[in-house]
């Protein structure tokens, strides 16, 4: 290699180192600053596709689902009040009874000899008390021995009275008109208090038990009106609550209430499951809303409208809420348009498009 070719490549060499550290010391662009520049030119462009709702006044039913369980209005084991064999079953299984109907009779022979006996000897003391009554007007016989017949024909009357409620006793009778059940006892048997002969139950009305959170403890409220299912029946039935517990379950946090069903045709089981719907307010004009239209913030309500193109936001005061509405009751007019979709993205002025477009 000459000396001119050397002395070419170092000169060459020179000029790069030179060239390299004069472009280390120029000034370089901002990357983070490119990116927020690129970012807010983009955001200038962003159009969000939303979903909104031309608001119209509606009906709004504020209801509580809950389960509950149909309960007869009167249930009873029969059994007698006496011991002794039973003579007579005077009923039909399933069939319906009559308040005061003889139903069964235990062996009361022994009770009627005695009542026969007493009968006859009352008319023997009816008479000694009238001499006696007689010869006492005439001073022919004193004030004692007349108290004493008297009071002889008063313990008599007295044995004859419980007599007669012994033989009462022998017989069983409905105590309130309804279904009797099936027979647990049979003729001949030897039956006592404690046996149980049939079970009687009265469903005209059915009661409908269910228990509700405690924070609706305060409108469970005479008169309230609910309807409900059971299973294996599309057929709503209606009922109105009557009455409720005296406190809240102090494990489940809940309210017992009891309403009251017709069941004048006797359909209705009880002890059927029920599904329950209750109503506990119902507004004809309502301005409502979908709850996830409704973007909380500092302790305030409020909403996006769709006005020319952009997002507009609007605070609102809140009345009842539903499963999935609210009412509004100030803040919104009708035919307003309500954006429902994508309420986190959206800020005030933000353009918007609407997607789809409904009308309640």
């Amino acid at each position: 290699m000459n000396k001119k070719i050397k002395w070419g490549l170092i000169a060459i060499s020179a000029c790069a180192l030179c060239g390299i550290g004069i472009y280390s010391q120029l000034p370089k662009p901002n990357k983070e600053l490119m990116a927020v520049d690129k970012m807010s030119r983009g955001k200038k462009n962003e159009i969000l596709n939303i979903n909104a709702l031309v608001i119209n006044r509606q009906k709004l039913v504020d209801e509580i689902r809950v389960t509950g369980i149909t309960l007869p209005n009167e249930e009873v084991d029969l059994s007698f009040e006496t011991s002794g064999k039973v003579i007579g079953i005077y009923f039909k299984e399933g069939t319906h009874v009559h308040k005061g109907q003889l139903l069964a009779k235990v062996n009361d022979e022994q009770l009627k000899a005695q009542l026969k006996r007493l009968t006859s000897q009352l008319k023997l003391a009816e008479d000694r008390v009238f001499r006696q009554s007689a010869l006492l007007k005439k001073d022919a016989v004193s004030k004692e021995a007349y108290e004493l017949v008297r009071t002889e024909l008063a313990t008599l009357q007295a044995e004859i009275d419980m007599v007669k409620a012994q033989i009462n006793l022998t017989e069983l009778r409905a105590p309130f008109a309804g279904i009797i059940g099936l027979r647990q006892v049979s003729i001949g048997a030897y039956a006592s208090p404690t046996t149980q002969v049939s079970k009687l139950t009265c469903i005209t009305p059915l009661k409908v038990e269910f228990s509700v959170p405690e924070r609706y403890s305060s409108q469970m409220k005479d008169g309230l009106p609910l309807e409900f299912t059971i299973d294996g029946s599309l057929e709503a039935y209606k009922a109105k609550v009557y009455a409720s517990e005296s406190s809240i379950n102090i494990n489940t946090h809940t309210l017992t209430a009891r309403a009251l069903y017709p069941n004048s045709n006797g359909k209705l089981m009880a002890g059927r499951y029920a599904s329950i719907k209750l109503t506990k307010d119902e507004i004809d004009n309502a301005i409502a809303i979908p709850s996830e239209a409704i973007v909380p913030e500092m302790g305030k309500d409020k909403v996006f409208l769709y006005k020319s193109g952009k997002a507009t936001p609007v605070e609102i005061t809140t009345g009842i809420r539903t499963e999935s509405q609210v009412e509004v009751l100030k803040g919104l007019n009708v035919g307003d348009t309500l954006i429902t979709s994508g309420t986190l993205q959206l800020r005030t002025d933000l353009p918007v498009t609407i997607d789809q477009l409904l009308k309640k």
